[in-house]
């Protein structure tokens, strides 16, 4: 088969960048190709489910504007969609008094980068949200969650098969060459054709 655009790796960025790519550019055939019998099958199916506030990465950065600005996509996101998600809140915790500065560091950090609702409480305040927790002092993040992010791959899956894409599964790519320079150049810039091999 021929297409415009493939992807190679069905885990949930490839999914994402496939699903963006082919709705900023509808005219194109796109494909994902998957090693494995379905998407989603490695990391990004087995890891831990957070959903970052953004409170550990430098103020100004790209990281800390993205993680922001995505943890507010992928819980909007998740809502249309029907995906389950439990907003369940993090308590960074300062166990010893030499640890009070860092954990005001963060706190002044995570208001830099604007992440909503974060504050600093006391050991009282720490019991009453969980028990079985003992500190002194505590950054509270009620905006961090977790959710199945393999749930959130297949959704991605089914927008870009939806709109047109193509996923082969059992596709493992062995080899891609770069074919010759195509004529004329098309509308949408794409100039020098790949030929994707796969072990079949």
């Amino acid at each position: 088969s021929s297409f415009d655009v493939a992807v190679v790796g069905a885990g949930i960025v490839g999914l994402a960048a496939a699903r963006e790519l082919q709705q900023r550019h509808p005219s194109l055939s796109f494909a994902v190709l998957e090693k494995e019998q379905e998407p989603a099958h490695h990391q990004s199916g087995h890891n831990s489910g957070v959903i970052h506030s953004g409170i550990y990465y430098t103020p100004g950065s790209l990281k800390a504007k993205l993680c922001v600005q995505g943890a507010a996509l992928c819980y909007k996101y998740c809502d249309q969609k029907g995906i389950p998600y439990k907003q369940c809140g993090k308590l960074i915790v300062a166990v010893e008094h030499d640890e009070i500065p860092r954990l005001k560091a963060l706190y002044e950090r995570g208001l830099q980068n604007n992440v909503p609702g974060l504050r600093l409480i006391g050991a009282k305040e720490i019991q009453e949200k969980e028990p079985f927790c003992r500190g002194l002092m505590a950054l509270d993040s009620p905006y961090t969650g977790i959710v199945d992010y393999k749930q959130v791959a297949q959704s991605y899956a089914r927008d870009f098969q939806e709109a047109g894409g193509t996923i082969l599964t059992d596709f493992e790519v062995t080899s891609m060459e770069m074919a010759k320079e195509s004529s004329p150049e098309s509308e949408d810039g794409l100039k020098y054709p790949v030929i994707v091999r796969n072990k079949k």
